[in-house]
């Protein structure tokens, strides 16, 4: 495999490791500045040029991409993907990660534990918004932030008003999120690396310092998550777009609790605390991918007009209830049912002898008229639904 990595620090303990782990592998690997490169775009020939020169054949990219060039950096991602080289992690999946509000919103959709968060513009929307979270004390953040940067603890709403006033009045997005008490101090890193956790650690703050994160001087210790911390982080970096990430949790009192999901996660403290060779199943996890992509059936399926993807709920008065996917008629009608969603449980490809229950979701792929007919009307009216053709 030939892989380029793209760092902006080649001396970064990261980079070096992830180097070292693929020429340790045999694999030929070389680490590319994200902002040498020069997108080059042609009717049906997009291309890229390094140091001037045009870039030679990559079999995959490994993005390590700083906060400050996020823009330059998922564009050039981007072009990457164009050109059907295989990316650790995509460049929406990237953007979507690295603005928390973006995150957040995504991940509130899903039966995900968050911390509940507010974001506010207008002065009068601020004291209604932390008591909305559970008043204060409350964690304020900025938008935009990483390794602790710009998360501030406010222990009264009184603080709290008077610190969102003065960030707002330097033009900076805040958020304004729930205090969740069990946790003071201490935080998960799960480290996923495709459908798994591959390391876990428990960051712990020092003294009076609030943030746990390892750069804030917090000790970490390797931990064994239980199978729905895993369960948790897994979904969360797969519903960002996610395919290496580190994900943090708070451990609340109803179980884990998302704070952040960082797309390009350092290595080095999780690497010294559980003594694991991550940088390793990073790299084994891109190199079975090149030699087995896995496809992702809404971009690459070639099918006849009139043929989608679409996400079908079963509400409480469905006649779908307590029959089987077979008895419902699904199948008749050229609809396939790919994925059942049911509370926490994914159940990829279900048999036609499951059961459906009220409140399960289905993804599907079939005849777009028939798969509309099955949304009622009612939802239609509410919100447009999730139907998406392939021959777009």
């Amino acid at each position: 495999m030939k892989l380029a990595i793209l760092s902006c620090g080649p001396n970064l303990y990261s980079t070096k490791r992830l180097k070292e782990a693929a020429e340790s592998r045999g694999h030929t690997v070389k680490v590319l500045n994200t902002l040498k490169f020069a997108i080059d775009l042609e009717r049906g020939s997009p291309n890229l040029y390094y140091h001037q020169k045009q870039l030679s054949d990559y079999d995959a990219v490994l993005p390590r991409i700083g906060a400050s060039i996020t823009y330059y950096g998922t564009a050039v991602v981007r072009q990457f993907q164009e050109m059907d080289v295989f990316c650790a992690n995509t460049a929406h999946g990237i953007l979507n990660s690295r603005d928390k509000l973006r995150s957040l919103q995504i991940l509130s959709r899903h039966h995900l534990g968050i911390p509940k968060t507010n974001y506010v513009r207008d002065k009068k929307d601020v004291l209604p918004a932390i008591k909305r979270v559970g008043n204060a004390p409350v964690i304020i953040k900025l938008i935009e932030g990483t390794q602790g940067i710009g998360v501030l603890l406010a222990e009264s709403t009184r603080s709290a008003e008077a610190i969102i006033e003065l960030l707002q009045s330097q033009k900076q997005n805040v958020l304004v999120q729930k205090f969740v008490a069990e946790s003071k101090g201490k935080d998960i890193r799960a480290l996923v690396v495709g459908d798994r956790v591959v390391a876990a650690m428990r960051r712990v703050a020092q003294g009076q310092e609030f943030r746990s994160n390892v750069h804030r001087g917090g000790v970490a210790e390797p931990v064994e998550l239980d199978d729905h911390y895993k369960e948790t982080a897994v979904r969360a970096a797969q519903i960002l777009g996610l395919q290496v990430a580190g994900v943090d949790m708070l451990e609340g009192a109803d179980g884990p609790q998302i704070m952040e999901v960082n797309s390009s996660p350092g290595l080095e403290g999780i690497e010294r605390c559980t003594q694991l060779d991550v940088a390793g199943a990073i790299i084994d996890f891109i190199a079975a991918q090149v030699d087995f992509p896995e496809i992702d059936i809404r971009q690459r399926l070639t099918v006849s007009r009139g043929y989608g993807v679409a996400e079908i709920y079963v509400p409480a008065e469905s006649h779908f209830i307590g029959k089987t996917i077979s008895e419902s008629g699904l199948p008749e009608q050229d609809i396939n049912v790919l994925t059942l969603y049911r509370g926490d449980t994914v159940i990829p490809n279900p048999k036609v002898s499951r059961a459906l229950e009220s409140g399960d979701k289905l993804l599907c792929f079939g005849k777009l008229d028939a798969m509309k007919k099955l949304v009622p009307l009612s939802a239609r009216r509410k919100r447009k639904p999730r139907i998406k053709p392939l021959d777009d």
